[in-house]
């Protein structure tokens, strides 16, 4: 009962009800060849004339005859508006980060789409530019009663949608991975997308105490009104359980303060816990680390995709 209760009221701090999907009006671009893969550049429809840019990265092995797992890649913010979708696909900004390409080679389909403001989903009139976008999409939200989480929820479903509409794809196992603001997509998303098998975010669960606490400017998409300080971000991740959640996180990252990652941690055991799965929340902290996804994350996250997924 009181997770139920936590949830209408984690809704109704979102924005309310999403809307029943549209038709996703898929429409390809090109494609071209990667090794062992190929990259499928195309748009589906979030709502009506509301298209995502995504790149859709399709193993040798994938056919509508040898249907195989797929996983949304959720891309991360830092600063960097120019990028998004092209970096998990390979295609741009940092190699550490080349996750998508680096899953279709372990033979899952692979979404990448951009995130509202990022690569080609930023100002179409070109008066706003970067952050200012940003905050203007934010600010847009906020005064019809939404947030921009409930945006991003909104088009991380609509992404679920585009995958099991795939005859090369397993619809009923799909995952999740994120950075960073990726990360928080990934716990943003959870709750609403029992289709999504399996999840798991590297480095950011940045609770409201520590913000505060720190003044700290997190990136939109973490900013959910109406929920604190009765609950926190950890509780928002707990309502995933019972499907499959690993988190991996760096001791010295400062965006995720490490005493609160380790109560936040405590809270969601507990709601696995209660939920009787408690082998299903896996957690990894990286002593000396920072905000990075090392060699020992990125093994624990292929290691979680390929316990739930194949």
């Amino acid at each position: 009962m009181a997770n139920e209760q936590f949830r209408r009221q984690l809704l109704n701090g979102l924005g309310g009800d999403w809307p029943e999907p549209c038709p996703l009006n898929v429409r390809h671009r090109e494609t071209t060849k990667a090794e062992g893969f190929r990259i499928e550049s195309l748009y589906y429809d979030a709502e009506p004339d509301d298209a995502i840019p995504a790149l859709l990265l399709v193993p040798d092995c994938a056919t509508d005859d040898n249907p195989v797992p797929a996983i949304c890649i959720w891309h991360q913010h830092a600063g960097q508006w120019h990028l998004g979708k092209g970096e998990p696909a390979g295609l741009s900004g940092d190699p550490m980060h080349h996750t998508g390409a680096a899953l279709a080679r372990e033979g899952y389909v692979v979404l990448c789409p951009d995130a509202l403001c990022f690569e080609e989903r930023q100002d179409a009139t070109g008066k706003l530019k970067g952050g200012n976008y940003e905050r203007f999409e934010f600010l847009r939200y906020v005064v019809e009663g939404k947030s921009m989480a409930w945006k991003n929820i909104l088009d991380m479903k609509r992404a679920v949608d585009f995958l099991q509409s795939r005859s090369d794809v397993l619809g009923e196992k799909i995952g999740c991975y994120g950075h960073s603001m990726g990360s928080t997509h990934t716990w943003l998303v959870g709750p609403w997308e029992p289709r999504i098998k399996c999840l798991v975010g590297n480095c950011c669960l940045p609770t409201y105490k520590a913000m505060h606490r720190g003044h700290m400017l997190h990136c939109f998409p973490n900013f959910v009104p109406g929920i604190f300080p009765e609950h926190d971000t950890p509780d928002i991740a707990g309502l995933i359980a019972p499907r499959a959640l690993h988190l991996n996180f760096g001791e010295l990252d400062g965006g995720s303060p490490i005493d609160e990652v380790l109560r936040g941690i405590e809270v969601i055991s507990q709601a696995y816990s209660q939920a009787n799965a408690a082998a299903n929340f896996t957690h990894y902290i990286e002593e000396g680390a920072g905000h990075v996804l090392s060699d020992e994350m990125w093994a624990r996250t292929k290691k979680c995709f390929s316990q739930h997924l194949l």
